[in-house]
């Protein structure tokens, strides 16, 4: 009887944890897909690399969280599946930011820098609440470690952006636009590199 009551306590904890991971999987996902629209239009207007580069983030980030909603409750092959598949969408957003970054050195004009700082601040501000929301989740699953990894990734790329428009403002020239978005890429690249090892890893754990 103790072993029954055991169990069912065990499975109501279980769902319970599920679904709080499920509401703040949700809330991101509104959340950066709201600063995917938001910065994306700010970019095209700023004429800005590095803030084209925060919203493929943003929206590579929603993606994530939606496939992380998925993997909630499944297994460990079905969470690493999820895993994989997000350093993936890292890998594609990170080549194509390489090529916007190649076509506005030859064609863009001089982002402006104010606008970069304003919106980049907003964005990491943004991050940052999300980050709060996901600290006490980020250990219960290599789906949501995938999770943690990409918005941590997004406050270095803001801190990186506003930074870089400062420089813009300083040196009138748009080189340091398209510098962070070369960083963007590489450290985009770099953290779908880590999410592929936590996947590696947890499937050796479950074998």
């Amino acid at each position: 009887m103790d072993k029954k009551r055991d169990d069912e306590e065990s499975e109501i904890a279980l769902d319970a944890r599920d679904a709080a991971q499920r509401r703040t999987l949700m809330q991101v996902l509104f959340i950066n897909i709201g600063q995917a629209i938001v910065i994306g239009i700010v970019g095209l207007l700023a004429h800005s690399t590095g803030l084209m580069g925060a919203a493929l983030d943003n929206l590579g980030d929603g993606l994530v969280y939606a496939v992380s909603v998925y993997a909630v409750g499944r297994t460990i092959v079905a969470k690493t599946r999820v895993a994989r598949l997000s350093a993936l969408f890292l890998f594609v957003l990170s080549f194509g930011l390489l090529i916007e970054v190649m076509r506005r050195f030859f064609s863009g004009g001089e982002p402006a820098g104010m606008i970069m700082i304003i919106a980049a601040i907003a964005n990491a501000l943004t991050n940052l609440y999300c980050l709060r929301l996901l600290r006490s989740h980020r250990r219960e699953g290599v789906h949501l470690q995938a999770s943690w990894v990409f918005t941590t990734n997004d406050m270095y790329s803001n801190a990186g952006i506003a930074l870089s428009g400062l420089a813009v403002m300083y040196f009138k020239s748009p080189i340091p636009d398209l510098l962070i978005g070369l960083v963007v890429v590489v450290v985009a690249f770099l953290g779908g590199k880590e999410i592929l090892e936590q996947a590696s890893d947890a499937d050796k754990a479950a074998n």
